[in-house]
C-alpha cells in the first residue's frame, strides 16, 4: 500500500513557500523597490517624494509622514502599516483605500509582495 506522506509534506510546503514570513527575501525586495517604487517613494527620512518616505513605515499610522500632502482618505484611513495592512495594501492600494492618490495598481505576486515588506521592514 502506497503511503499519502510524500502528497502531505509536499502539500505543506507548497502552503509553507506562499506564506510571506518563509518566501521573504529583503535584498530581493530592495531590487523590486527600486523597480517599481523608489520613482514614488524614498526610502530616506524626511525625504518625500510624489509620495510619502517610506523610511519607518512599518508600524506607522497611515497618513502620518510631516511634510507630506496626503489624500483626505489616507489621513482618515485609521490604519496602522503593520506587515499584515501593508499586505492587503499593496494588492489593491485603491481597493483598500478608496480617494488613495496612489496610482500603482498594486503587486499581485505574494512572492514579491512579500520580498518588498521585508524590504520595508528593514527601514529603520
Amino acid at each position: 500500500m502506497m503511503s499519502n506522506r510524500p502528497m502531505i509534506v509536499a502539500i505543506a510546503l507548497a502552503l509553507l513557500a506562499g506564506s510571506p514570513a518563509f518566501a521573504a527575501d529583503p535584498a530581493n525586495g530592495a531590487k523590486l523597490f527600486k523597480a517599481k517604487c523608489s520613482v514614488c517613494h524614498s526610502t530616506e527620512a524626511g525625504q518625500n517624494k510624489i509620495g510619502p518616505s517610506l523610511f519607518g513605515i512599518v508600524g506607522r499610522p497611515t497618513g502620518s509622514v510631516a511634510g507630506y500632502n496626503y489624500s483626505p482618505a489616507n489621513k482618515a484611513a485609521g490604519l496602522t502599516w503593520d506587515l499584515a495592512t501593508l499586505d492587503k495594501y499593496l494588492v489593491d492600494p485603491r481597493a483598500m483605500v478608496p480617494g488613495t492618490k496612489m496610482t500603482f495598481p498594486g503587486l499581485k505576486v505574494d512572492g514579491e509582495r512579500a520580498d518588498v515588506i521585508a524590504y520595508l521592514a528593514t527601514l529603520k
